[in-house]
């Protein structure tokens, strides 16, 4: 048979080139969000290989309404907010509270500006990130892998972040890296479990060091 003679009906035709097209025009939109830093409101897909995947709006809802009674009750101008490999929070938290960094290795979220640092959870130097060390009175993780290796090079960095020991830790996660995430960092399993825009194969769960539930309205 030759190949080149093989055609597609018209109907699976207009539909694979609906899909291209809106693939391409996303990819453009992308583009222009980088180039022009549109902020907070600037909206990206999933990028799978990066194993991201974006908490549903009932999950946004929650962790935003507990962040905010956390702000409120610090009443600290100079209050800041760490957000880990969960850009999907940014806005969220962003419309409670402007002193918010947002650390990604996807180049996509330049587009949030100054809030945005670039970071790698490989990078393992003593020095890493030092601009930012003792800084964050409030961090919220959510590691892109479920691996050892993720857990404990993650946790050395959530480490030199947080401001002191009464810094808040929220710790997002599939419940499989309990026993390597509980080696690492002073936490405990809550009962908030934070849920996806999609639906994935492993139970997530969420960890804090301190009593996270208490400011969480619907677990």
């Amino acid at each position: 048979m030759d190949h080149d003679d093989i055609t597609l009906p018209a109907d699976t035709l207009a539909i694979l080139n609906e899909f291209l097209a809106e693939r391409t025009q996303r990819e453009h939109d992308e583009e222009q969000r980088m180039i022009n830093k549109t902020g907070k409101d600037a909206h990206f897909e999933e990028d799978w290989q990066l194993s991201q995947f974006w908490y549903s709006g009932k999950t946004k809802s929650a962790i935003g309404a507990a962040v905010a009674k956390i702000v409120k009750e610090h009443n600290m101008p100079d209050f800041r907010i760490a957000l880990l490999s969960c850009p999907s929070l940014y806005a969220t938290i962003k419309d409670i509270h402007a002193q918010v960094n947002i650390f990604e290795y996807d180049q996509r979220f330049a587009a949030y500006g100054t809030d945005f640092v670039h970071y790698d959870f490989n990078e393992v130097s003593a020095d890493y990130l030092v601009d930012h060390h003792k800084c964050y009175d409030l961090i919220i993780a959510d590691p892109p892998f479920l691996s050892e290796e993720c857990m404990t090079k993650m946790s050395q960095i959530i480490l030199n972040l947080l401001r002191n020991s009464a810094s808040k830790l929220v710790f997002c996660s599939g419940e499989v890296v309990e026993p390597w995430l509980l080696a690492c960092l002073p936490l405990h399993k809550c009962e908030f479990r934070p849920e996806h825009e999609r639906n994935l194969g492993n139970e997530f769960v969420s960890y804090a060091n301190f009593n996270f539930d208490h400011y969480i309205v619907n677990k």
